[in-house]
């Protein structure tokens, strides 16, 4: 299999889970810390263009909630990735790119039709 990139923020509780799926499967990933490393526009835009900024931006989290109102009014791609690139943490997780595509959020289902 080529590549398995895994994107996200190591101490939230569904990137532990997905990591430990993934280690528990034998399969090899690299991890990408967006809180330290960002994320760049390029990715956000491809993943937008694969699964809808609606799928990527977190509107549940505590760093949405603290926004305020005005930037949570109107948005749209270009808003919602301006937003995700100055608060990684909006980006729901995680995010894994594979070879068969990108894939947001994670449960052990979709992650093992993912592999199989």
């Amino acid at each position: 299999m080529s590549q398995v990139e895994m994107f996200g923020i190591p101490h939230c509780d569904t990137i532990k889970k997905a990591r430990k799926w993934l280690m528990a499967q034998g399969i090899d990933y690299q991890f990408h810390d967006y809180k330290k490393e960002g994320v760049n526009r390029d990715f956000l835009t491809k993943w937008c263009a694969a699964k809808g900024w609606e799928t990527l931006l977190n509107r549940r989290g505590t760093t949405w909630r603290k926004l305020p109102d005005d930037l949570k009014e109107d948005v749209d791609e270009a808003k919602a990735i301006h937003l995700m690139m100055e608060n990684p943490s909006m980006i729901k997780r995680p995010v894994l790119v594979t070879s068969g595509g990108i894939t947001v959020g994670f449960s052990p289902e979709i992650y093992q039709a993912l592999f199989d």
